[in-house]
């Protein structure tokens, strides 16, 4: 079943052709700028807020949402979906306390931020540990889970996909931020529009295989029928599946530090919003919040209509590899079910994810490593032009390190949670420094030192000391380990603040005032609204 039709095939090109074309036209509509570093990396001013908005969730959906996430829906159920639904809560907490601060104190890179507040080392250090994640653990799963998906359903082998996604997700990045977060838009409206068919159809068969007919809101109650126990957003400690999502810290604890730690400390996505002004980075933030409610529709409910249909005993090949079930397999194994012309949309809406979430993190690679490594150690007299031929090399450099690397995953079975979890190794002491830096400001630079030393330390003591005390130690959920390690850090932060005193040069201070956190009226209808859904859903669904 591996195979596209030519109308697939005409689907698949059309949007290609579509995103080339419009990629050119932004690449050269300003092309007298096009050799400055802030307008390359950051693409300032140039965006408006549905062009950041949409390249927010552009960039953030990709083939772990569609592959893993459905995967994660298949195994887990509804729940996983508060990786989604938490994160709109958490983009309305980053557009009204932590963007301003970036914008107040023209901060354009993470490690930027760092350097004014701390120091360079502290800068440095940290700079290197996100290079390290978005390239090992980032790139390399987007591009597996994308190969794994393009050479279930196409003709193309696994290797060949692996390249044909690394050279398409070069050539957007190398035109800088402003086609990335342009042709985003379209991207956007690809993978939502070839998601939300893909589910009506996943639906409509479910439908079709009890003898209802083609009826997508039977498909619901199908679902809801056969599979109470995955629709739960919160599972308490004697569910199988507790370590995965354990109880209230979907709420409060774990996930909270890790949605604050992506959203709001992250170059990968906050770059979106650093190049505009205050109002329209709201409004793009406040825009990527509701369409992040939409993403479980298209990224878990398909799994758990997979989940149904094999415990009907249907697609018990397609979703095994060498007979060991794989939860991964779900989504691929729906797209080879979908009518010709339909695959394809479904084929592009997935490559669109995979292409603008691979040139966003590509893109903030060679921002952090041009503007926080290449120019303050290697070259500091670079010219702008220098600078984005550096950055152009370094998209291609990890592009190709993590197509090397990808093949080492293919022994993972959820590789959304692989994901979550080892990106979480660093999240609670970036957070940690970046919370005390932005509202103590007695928080000194030995204090952030510690921080950065001891978060992945810290993280993987608490992952392998069960192992090593052969039990003895309690084996914590990894969103648990997450919400203790950012405890650990922020009290030792505190307690080597106070123990030796720093004061902070008018130059190293970041600037904040309680005007800074007022919001308009507009913005504060659609945020109630979206916690509104949001308490619904989850009331409903607890």
């Amino acid at each position: 079943m591996n195979h596209l039709d030519i109308a697939d095939y005409v689907v698949f090109f059309i949007y290609f052709i579509a995103i080339a074309a419009y990629g050119y036209y932004i690449y050269h509509k300003k092309k007298t700028t096009s050799s400055s570093a802030k307008d390359f990396f950051l693409a300032e001013g140039s965006l408006t807020w549905w062009a950041i908005g949409a390249s927010l969730i552009a960039s953030n959906i990709s083939a772990e949402h569609f592959i893993g996430m459905s995967g994660s829906g298949f195994a887990l159920g509804l729940a996983i979906a508060s990786y989604e639904w938490m994160a709109a809560a958490t983009l309305i907490i980053v557009a009204i306390f932590i963007i301003p601060v970036y914008l107040k104190n023209k901060i354009f890179t993470m490690p930027q931020f760092l350097s004014k507040r701390y120091n360079d080392q502290v800068s440095t250090i940290m700079a290197v540990f996100w290079l390290l994640v978005y390239v090992f653990v980032n790139l390399t799963s987007i591009i597996y889970l994308g190969a794994l998906a393009i050479s279930s359903i196409s003709p193309i082998s696994f290797e060949w996909s692996i390249v044909g996604l690394s050279i398409f997700s070069m050539v957007v990045t190398l035109g800088g931020m402003k086609v990335i977060g342009y042709t985003d838009v379209i991207q956007v409206l690809v993978l939502i529009f070839g998601g939300l068919i893909t589910t009506y159809l996943a639906l409509s068969l479910l439908s079709r295989e009890y003898g209802f007919g083609e009826d997508i809101f039977k498909g619901l109650s199908i679902l809801r029928k056969e599979a109470p126990d995955h629709f739960h957003m919160i599972f308490d400690s004697s569910d199988k599946y507790y370590k995965e999502l354990p109880g209230l810290s979907v709420l409060i604890g774990g996930m909270l530090i890790n949605n604050l730690a992506y959203w709001g400390c992250n170059q990968y996505i906050v770059q979106r919003a650093l190049g505009a002004d205050l109002n329209t980075a709201r409004k793009g933030i406040l825009f990527a919040a509701f369409l992040k409610l939409l993403v479980p529709v298209i990224a878990v409910l398909p799994g758990i209509v997979m989940y149904v249909l094999h415990n009907k005993g249907l697609f018990v090949t397609e979703m095994s590899d060498a007979g060991v079930l794989k939860p991964d397999h779900a989504y691929p194994t729906l797209m080879n079910l979908l009518p010709a012309g339909l695959k394809g949309v479904a084929f592009a809406a997935l490559t669109a994810a995979i292409v603008a979430s691979l040139a966003g993190k590509a893109n903030s690679i060679s921002t952090i490593f041009s503007l926080d490594i290449y120019k303050k150690y290697f070259n500091k007299t670079a010219s702008d032009k220098k600078m984005v031929n550096v950055g152009r090399w370094a998209v291609v450099i990890s592009m190709l390190v993590a197509a090397i690397v990808t093949p080492s995953l293919k022994s993972l079975d959820q590789a959304y949670q692989f994901i979550q979890e080892y990106v979480g190794f660093i999240s609670p002491g970036v957070l940690a420094i970046f919370l005390l830096g932005f509202y103590w400001k007695r928080t000194t630079t030995a204090a952030a030192m510690t921080g950065a030393l001891i978060t992945i330390p810290l993280s993987t003591v608490l992952k392998f000391l069960p192992v090593w005390t052969n039990g003895a130690f309690p084996d914590y959920p990894f969103l648990d380990r997450m919400a203790i390690d950012f405890v650990v850090i922020v009290i030792l932060m505190i307690m080597i603040s106070l123990s030796k005193p720093q004061k902070i040069a008018s130059e190293n201070a970041i600037e904040v005032d309680t005007s800074m956190f007022k919001i308009s009226t507009s913005f504060a209808i659609g945020s109630i609204l979206i916690m509104g859904i949001l308490t619904a859903l989850y009331t409903v669904f607890w």
